[in-house]
């Protein structure tokens, strides 16, 4: 039987929990809530939820520090973390991806909205693994993607990657060669497209690039195509050397 998930709310306005708590619960997820930022880490130490929806604008510990301190941490390295504040600037959401969010919505918000952007992020845990999809490419030339590790064999060399940028590159390889539109990655790695809302890819394939570019700030593999999205350009062979 499928374990339900348990969403894990970090925020200090009471009307935030009144508005989620129902509809979670109502398709039988389970439902944590902090109100500020000292309890909010602890209990995510503690409880280790299949995701934490947090705001930045906490009481006692930022939410920045929070998912700095989050991230840092083993046990919650890999949890999913939805950003839900009142911040709207570009500086603070880029802030946030940079700190480890994989996913930003802003105060006020649409509950159905939010509710949608909360599966696609639980997707991996609410659908079929990867690994069981036989049509799927997990392998070309050097790159073999290990869905079950959450890494890749890069050149023979093991990476890991955090479960949104190995989406990421899943969603790239599947179309290897091929220049991939903003929208069709938000739609299948965010659940939603929304080309205007392209910070978070930028963000993930910045870190990508330093995980598997010889020069991630002159790339050979994955490529930007300017004004449409990113293409994966990978050799057939693993002869191409590296260095």
């Amino acid at each position: 039987m499928r374990v339900q998930p348990l969403i894990q709310l970090i925020d200090h306005e009471p009307q935030v929990l009144e508005m989620l708590a129902p509809v979670l619960e109502k398709v039988g997820w389970h439902v944590l809530h902090a109100g500020d930022g000292h309890q909010g880490q602890a209990m995510a130490m503690q409880h280790q939820p299949h995701l934490i929806v947090l705001d930045l604008l906490l009481p006692k510990l930022d939410g920045l520090s929070v998912l700095q301190r989050l991230r840092r941490d083993q046990r919650t390295a890999r949890v999913p973390v939805m950003v839900l504040t009142a911040l709207a600037s570009k500086e603070d959401k880029l802030k946030a991806f940079n700190c480890g969010a994989d996913d930003y919505v802003l105060k006020p918000f649409e509950v159905e909205e939010v509710f949608v952007r909360i599966r696609a992020l639980l997707r991996h845990q609410l659908e079929a693994p990867l690994a069981l999809v036989t049509s799927e490419i997990l392998s070309y030339g050097p790159l073999t993607l290990r869905p079950e590790q959450l890494e890749v064999l890069w050149y023979g060399q093991r990476v890991r990657l955090t479960r949104k940028e190995f989406e990421l590159l899943h969603c790239l390889l599947q179309r290897h060669g091929q220049a991939v539109p903003w929208g069709v990655i938000l739609h299948e790695v965010w659940g939603y497209a929304n080309d205007d809302d392209i910070e978070c890819i930028r963000t993930q394939i910045r870190h990508i690039r330093t995980k598997i570019e010889p020069e991630p700030h002159r790339p050979r593999f994955l490529k930007t195509i300017y004004g449409m999205g990113y293409c994966l350009d990978l050799p057939q062979q693993q002869m191409l050397a590296l260095a």
